[in-house]
């Protein structure tokens, strides 16, 4: 694999993650069950769509075709994109939207901190901006995650619920291919694989005073990062979010 391809399609793994969870924590705006956390999803999906813009910016640089960010954001379909399974899975209840919040968290607060690191200077500098934006956000859904797992038998229960569906789903964000391995060898990026430990670790610790159990087994759902395989509900999303530039192409404001 030539190296620009390479990391043109690390760079555009980390611009959809951001780009679909950004979009689906959005779709809280103004149903949020307080105030408060009203503001507080919004501000998180500002911030990830905020690292969308310099991933995919960087992508469109790497490539080198003219694309921007918008182009590559707006302009491809499902199955172009390249996101793990895990952030495109619909919110849920409050409680299934920030388990699948905590569970994202904690991978970029140990991946991004290794990525201030990159032999790629524009990695290392997106990561460190990134990286800042990564910390608040896993105090605040590790934070929410142990306040409603631990508290009334309901929110506990959902929680419990959300995490079984959900943890199935982690075991993606581990897999390495010939991307992944490309970017160890030029020390632009870790292997994925080598961050489960610290993974494990993190989100035990968290769910541990959650008072929830972890389900048995490490399991791996295939397809998010290659291309091969998307969940049903990314189609239903990009309807929703490339719509404007679907209908109108090249529209300025």
């Amino acid at each position: 694999m030539a190296a620009d391809d390479a990391l043109f399609q690390f760079l555009v793994r980390q611009g959809d993650n951001t780009l679909i969870l950004g979009h689906r924590v959005s779709e809280w705006c103004g149903h949020a069950p307080v105030l408060e956390e009203d503001i507080a999803l919004a501000n998180t999906a500002l911030d990830l769509i905020g690292q969308t813009q310099f991933w995919l910016g960087y992508a469109g640089e790497v490539e080198g075709k003219g694309r921007s960010a918008d182009d590559i954001a707006f302009l491809r379909d499902a199955w172009d994109f390249r996101n793990i399974l895990l952030v495109e899975v619909p919110n849920g209840d409050f409680g299934q939207t920030l388990m699948r919040q905590f569970l994202f968290d904690a991978f970029q607060s140990i991946l991004l901190p290794r990525l201030t690191g990159s032999s790629d200077e524009r990695v290392a500098e997106i990561a460190g901006k990134a990286s800042k934006e990564a910390a608040y956000h896993v105090e605040r859904s590790a934070g929410t995650v142990v306040g409603l797992g631990d508290g009334t038998d309901e929110s506990h229960a959902r929680m419990q619920a959300a995490l079984d569906m959900l943890w199935p789903y982690v075991g993606e964000m581990f897999e390495s291919d010939a991307v992944d391995a490309a970017m160890a060898e030029a020390g632009i990026a870790p292997d994925p694989a080598s961050l489960r430990d610290e993974y494990d670790a993190l989100a035990g610790r968290v769910l541990g005073e959650a008072t929830l159990t972890v389900p048995a087994g490490k399991f791996h759902h295939k397809g998010g990062r290659t291309g091969t395989m998307h969940t049903e509900h990314l189609g239903h999303l990009l309807t929703q979010m490339q719509w404007l530039q679907r209908a109108y192409p090249g529209c300025t404001w």
